[in-house]
């Protein structure tokens, strides 16, 4: 008799890359890759997190990126000040501060640490979550990053099309694999809904997401090499761009709101904890899996300690 199954399993495809605890690894993106990225953090992992803090649309974790490949500093130029804060139109509001020449340090500062971590790196994972962009209505329709709750007549909103994702990000890639020849590239979508945009606006959001990542990944990956006890394999041969399906194990398999926070938006973490568990299989052997499992219980083991240690002061 056939097992009752009552999941719609996602396959994932292998990829053609290991990555453990020697592995440099940059995220950029939405807020579902500070959860994955925290999860790598805690397990030990050496990652750069969000260099730019939270980004959303394809177009500005683009401009993030050059920015940290050739080390384009933020200048005055790009700042703006709104009720007693000075605000980076390339930066989420955590880079916000209360002077402009704090502002620039904020950014810079991390800006120079991310591009050494880049240039350390072996995988970049990139996180898109939407595909809806605000213009400065006052330059062009310069996208911004954020609007830092500024009045939305400054701004000029639109959905950017396949085309114009798969014209920014493609020679984008050739760039970063010529400068790193070692670094791979996933992309992943954020299950994150926009309900802002209302259920259709982000519906076809995603569907824009997911076509033009289609188009970026690459078709025909080498085989893929598997590291055996006692023997060494060499990695592949050439970077590869492949995409690692977070929205569908979500959305598809875990299709169920028991799997979302009280807001019925954001997943929760039992279903964070999923795709987390399958990204590890997907890239990790499980040597690595029971380390990075060791690594964060110890971790937190130790938060755990230091705060009673401070709570019974």
């Amino acid at each position: 008799m056939q097992e009752i199954e009552f999941f719609t399993r996602v396959g994932i495809p292998p990829v053609p890359f290991e990555i453990d605890f020697a592995t440099g690894i940059v995220s950029l993106g939405s807020c579902f890759s500070d959860e994955i990225g925290q999860r790598l953090s805690n397990g030990g992992f050496h990652i750069e997190q969000n260099p730019f803090g939270t980004l959303y649309n394809p177009a500005s974790i683009a401009s993030a990126l050059r920015r940290m490949m050739y080390e384009h500093e933020i200048k005055e130029e790009d700042l703006v000040e709104h009720e007693g804060l000075w605000h980076s139109w390339h930066h989420h509001g955590s880079f916000s501060r209360p002077t402009k020449e704090e502002c620039l340090e904020a950014c810079n500062s991390r800006l120079h640490q991310a591009h050494q971590a880049l240039k350390e790196a072996h995988l970049l994972m990139v996180t898109f979550g939407s595909a809806w962009v605000y213009g400065l209505a006052a330059s062009g329709g310069e996208t911004v990053a954020n609007c830092h709750k500024l009045p939305q007549e400054n701004f000029v909103r639109r959905m950017l099309t396949v085309d114009d994702i798969v014209t920014l990000w493609r020679p984008l890639l050739e760039e970063l694999h010529a400068c790193y020849p070692s670094l791979h590239v996933l992309f992943t979508v954020s299950p994150i809904r926009h309900v802002g945009d209302g259920m259709h606006g982000n519906q076809l959001s995603k569907s824009t997401l997911l076509l033009a990542i289609d188009q970026l990944v690459d078709k025909n990956l080498p085989p893929v090499k598997r590291k055996k006890k006692g023997v060494k394999v060499e990695e592949a041969e050439r970077p590869v761009t492949v995409y690692f399906p977070s929205y569908e194990i979500v959305l598809d398999e875990l299709r169920d709101y028991r799997f979302y926070d009280p807001d019925m938006v954001h997943p929760s973490n039992l279903a964070v904890d999923v795709v987390w568990d399958r990204f590890q299989r997907t890239t990790m052997t499980p040597a690595v899996r029971d380390q990075a499992h060791f690594n964060a219980k110890q971790k937190k083991r130790e938060q755990h300690i230091t705060i009673n240690k401070w709570s019974v002061r």
